[in-house]
């Protein structure tokens, strides 16, 4: 793949990549954005691994899934959404985001059912995918996806 077709790959697919790690962040842009360049930069180094065959999308989004795994930390797992809402309250979160609520709930999920709600709920990946996003069974996925949506429902039903 030369440069140009990358750059066209990116500059199409870069909203929604953008979208996928502010979800997984759980509102934090700043953030998002540094795993996001983090993750096109792996992407662009590690061209030679991408095979056209694939899914352009599909390949971004694991480089990008491992690179929030590896940096996870910054995001840390909440035990409830006044815990999330206290830590973010004046700082990471704008008030006035649309759907701050969801990010505080997510906040609150463990990593992997967070990954699994954000790429099947907000990005429309089917399980078949995102069990190779994630390199997890697609049994896996379902446990995550029906955990997560669970806790979801409990969070936001306060």
């Amino acid at each position: 793949m030369t440069r140009e077709v990358f750059i066209a790959h990116v500059e199409r697919e870069q909203e929604a990549l953008r979208g996928f790690l502010l979800a997984l962040c759980c509102g934090k842009k700043d953030d998002a954005d540094d795993l996001a360049q983090d993750a096109l930069v792996k992407a662009y180094l590690s061209l030679t691994g991408y095979q056209s065959k694939g899914k352009f999308r599909s390949w971004l989004f694991k480089i990008a899934y491992n690179t929030f795994l590896n940096h996870k930390a910054s995001c840390r797992t909440m035990e409830s959404i006044d815990e999330a809402r206290t830590l973010v309250s004046g700082t990471a979160a704008d008030s006035s985001f649309a759907h701050q609520d969801l990010y505080l709930a997510l906040r609150t999920l463990p990593p992997k059912e967070r990954s699994a709600i954000t790429l099947f709920y907000l990005n429309g990946y089917s399980i078949k995918e995102i069990a190779a996003i994630t390199e997890a069974s697609e049994s896996a996925v379902k446990t995550q996806l029906s955990r997560g949506r669970d806790k979801l429902k409990a969070k936001l039903q306060l």
